[in-house]
């Protein structure tokens, strides 16, 4: 059996008439550049978001980048991240001229850590960038207070986590401004890049509108230096086609990941994932860590399963960033968590025979790595257990990641 990571194909198939006709219309009146349907998903993700303004983008990466422009980051300061984000994160910091400044994340959900942002303050400090982890949404109530004292804003980042809710407000809406990615493969993917700012602040709305249009509002007018960072109509077309679905699709996420809680439940040396209290996550990724994560990702891998790392390196640890090395050891849970973290198969379209599929082959593998016996899975029951500890392992519960 072959389990890819996320099944795109049959996505595409479901939205594809949708994407047709709005494609003919689009391709009908010319209207490639801005045009109804872009305004259309703007509008509608907006909504969505529970924000009165979205900002349409050619990617995720612009969206954390002009945010941080508009809001008068510049060479020199200082935007707070944390460690175990995707580098665009970072990218988006450094091509200002500013600095990244990374600090450790929480055990037990991996998100940012309020405690680490405050020790982090310095009078360089101009923003602070919580990220939205494998469909999670950071503890942004937490982070207010200390962004108020030193007066700086909160950009989300919330490219992994569309649809996401923490206390009943939506990932997207709960700091100055949010960017987020439309990716193929995030829970709500385009056909290619795309991105959006999403923010209650219009003035900054129409800033970052006008930087991504070079620098313009009207024709052949640059206010300002700007780049060239608008959303395609043709991704707004697909975009408004999945944005229907997306509710639908983000509550078979959860039915999956309470599938392979269920599954994974006999494995007392796998840790799985927690929701945090308050939140109501998306499962972008479903992820477990386990002290043999390699052996047991080659073996899944041999056995045609698409499991994946997210992310094999915390951000000061790859080569690009290397004028962070000197932060090696100072984000210990962090760069522990890289090791042991594992992405399983899940989408909207999983079948639980993929999962069982799937906890088959690592517990086989579990079983040839330690050399004992471990429980095969039985069938699941979808119970919905959300929530609760994650499995004891031990010494792997006090990681300092």
């Amino acid at each position: 059996m072959i389990v890819p990571l996320i099944d795109l194909a049959s996505q595409q198939r479901e939205v594809s008439e949708d994407v047709k006709a709005g494609w003919e219309k689009v391709v009908s009146a010319s209207a490639f550049i801005g045009g109804p349907a872009v305004s259309e998903f703007e509008s509608a993700y907006a909504t969505a978001t529970g924000v009165s303004n979205c900002v349409g983008l050619a990617n995720g990466t612009d969206a954390i980048e002009l945010s941080l422009r508009a809001l008068g980051v510049s060479i020199g300061d200082e935007v707070i991240l944390p460690a175990n984000s995707f580098v665009a994160t970072a990218e988006a910091v450094s091509r200002i001229g500013a600095d990244p400044v990374v600090v450790d994340v929480d055990p037990v959900h991996l998100l940012m850590s309020p405690e680490r942002v405050a020790e982090a303050i310095t009078a360089r400090t101009k923003a602070i960038i919580p990220v939205h982890l494998f469909g999670q949404t950071a503890p942004v109530e937490r982070l207010l207070p200390i962004a108020d004292a030193c007066g700086v804003p909160i950009v989300e980042d919330a490219a992994q986590a569309q649809g996401a809710r923490r206390f009943g407000r939506t990932a997207g809406s709960l700091g100055t401004v949010a960017g987020t990615s439309f990716y193929p493969g995030k829970n709500l993917g385009a056909f290619g890049d795309a991105g959006a700012v999403t923010t209650n602040d219009p003035d900054l709305a129409d800033r970052i509108r006008m930087i991504g249009a070079h620098g313009s509002k009207t024709k052949y007018v640059h206010e300002l230096l700007g780049f060239n960072s608008r959303l395609d109509a043709l991704q707004a077309v697909v975009l408004n086609a999945k944005l229907k679905r997306l509710t639908g699709w983000n509550a078979r996420r959860r039915e999956a990941a309470n599938r392979y809680d269920e599954l994974l439940s006999a494995f007392p040396e796998v840790v799985l994932p927690r929701s945090a209290e308050g939140n109501e996550d998306v499962w972008h990724l479903y992820v477990i860590r386990l002290r043999e994560r390699d052996k047991v990702l080659a073996a899944l891998h041999e056995a045609g399963i698409g499991a994946g790392i997210h992310y094999p390196a915390p951000i000061h640890r790859t080569p690009a960033f290397t004028s962070l090395a000197k932060l090696g050891g100072a984000c210990p849970i962090a760069e522990r968590a890289a090791t042991e973290i594992l992405s399983l198969p899940l989408c909207p379209y999983i079948t639980a025979e993929a999962q069982e599929y799937v906890v088959e082959k690592l517990a086989l593998a579990l079983r040839q790595g330690r050399r004992v016996k471990t429980p095969r899975p039985t069938r699941a029951v979808l119970i919905g257990r959300r929530g609760r500890e994650p499995s004891a392992a031990p010494e792997a519960t006090v990681f300092s990641k």
